[in-house]
């Protein structure tokens, strides 16, 4: 369901209802969009016959038919879409809301609680769905399949946030014990922490020994889980024909961009996101400019920061990889002339400005098969193993 869809003048036969979830409960705010006090009810959490019943009873309080129009709406958390979609599966528009889009109160100290929060909802949902679009923003919801398939990157990077953990807890244990902390933790590191002595000729004392096998157990464990879900990532990437496969073999098409990129880009942005607008695009991201313009106060407060961080620290991970390999390119030569001086500070600035650029570049490329002017273009393939393109894929 477009959010779009839900945007309405005042109609009647419409009940809002605003629901404050938390772990054990539901608060649920019911109003009709006239001024009187909302209706507040409580539910247990993932009651679903409960909530139901508290619409029956809403409507008849509202002297409204049973066929009345439901519109709802929560704030994204912990309960991410399921809710969501279950809501639709009954008959009621709902639209889940970004929390950060919320109107705060200003004072130092304001009162909060989840009948206050859910009398806030539902009235910003009545002004919403009545025309004025800018009271909050709504989130994007993908579907099943496509919530499903981040999964493989996201359980990627746990892993790999597990493992750098480990690693600097092992070099941190070397380190105490006067231990050279920058030694290669591979398959010879047992042998090696067997035959090292101590500054004074001892070896290493049979706790920290036993800690540090262990941990070098645990890394090895770690290893292997990464090296079993990136094969599932390439096999993926040369056998499936959906939509987002092929957008990955067509971004792994550009050098400069890899798998794990490319991969990310995709099944977090480009697979099931829909942008109106480059501007849009942006916006997402959050590397646009942030401007604090009143009276005679004129200043740039930095980029928004909005949306991932993930997917910001990606593009400019990216943007760096296509200024080494992409040197020819309009992109390349636009950062060389306008930040290529002395100075790393206007590097790193002129870097986020070019992963601006670069992020609406390849939504172009997967859009309209246009390729950012300039660019080279390589055989996907080599990059996932192969020695030539699969016949479905080629």
């Amino acid at each position: 369901m477009s959010a779009t869809r839900l945007h309405c003048k005042v109609c009647e036969n419409v009940v809002y209802m605003a629901m404050e979830l938390s772990t054990k409960k539901w608060v649920l705010a019911f109003s009709t969009g006239i001024a009187r006090d909302p209706r507040i009810r409580e539910v247990q959490a993932r009651d679903m016959i409960g909530l139901k019943r508290e619409i029956r009873l809403a409507l008849r309080k509202f002297e409204l038919p049973e066929d009345s129009l439901v519109v709802s709406c929560y704030e994204a958390g912990r309960d991410a879409f399921w809710l969501d979609r279950c809501l639709h599966h009954h008959g009621i528009e709902n639209v889940i809301i970004d929390s950060a889009s919320i109107e705060q109160n200003r004072r130092q100290k304001h009162i909060k609680t989840d009948r206050i929060d859910a009398k806030k909802m539902v009235r910003m949902l009545c002004r919403w769905h009545q025309g004025d679009a800018d009271v909050f923003r709504t989130v994007c919801v993908p579907t099943e399949e496509d919530e499903d398939r981040r999964h493989l990157h996201r359980e990627l990077k746990t892993i790999k946030g597990d493992r750098n953990r480990v690693v600097n807890r092992m070099r941190a244990m070397l380190a105490e014990l006067g231990l050279d902390s920058q030694v290669r933790l591979d398959a010879r590191f047992p042998a090696w922490l067997k035959g090292i002595r101590l500054w004074d000729g001892k070896s290493v004392p049979p706790g920290a020994n036993a800690r540090l096998q262990q941990q070098f157990l645990r890394l090895r464990s770690l290893e292997a889980e990464i090296a079993e879900l990136e094969r599932v990532r390439r096999d993926r990437i040369r056998t499936e024909d959906s939509r987002q496969a092929r957008q990955v073999r067509k971004l792994l098409g550009l050098k400069a961009i890899g798998a794990t990129s490319s991969w990310l880009l995709v099944n977090e942005v480009f697979g099931w996101r829909h942008f109106k607008s480059r501007r849009q695009l942006a916006s997402f991201t959050g590397l646009v400019g942030s401007p604090f313009n009143t009276g005679n106060t004129d200043r740039e407060q930095g980029i928004t920061k909005a949306g991932s961080k993930w997917i910001r620290s990606v593009m400019i991970e990216v943007a760096w990889m296509w200024l080494r390999y992409q040197p020819q390119s309009a992109l390349s030569q636009w950062y060389s002339r306008r930040f290529g001086g002395p100075g790393k500070r206007m590097r790193k600035i002129g870097i986020v400005a070019l992963a601006r650029k670069l992020v609406i570049a390849l939504w172009r490329y997967l859009e309209k098969g246009i390729p950012p002017e300039g660019a080279i273009l390589v055989d996907w393939y080599t990059k996932v193993g192969l020695t030539k393109a699969p016949a479905m894929a080629a």
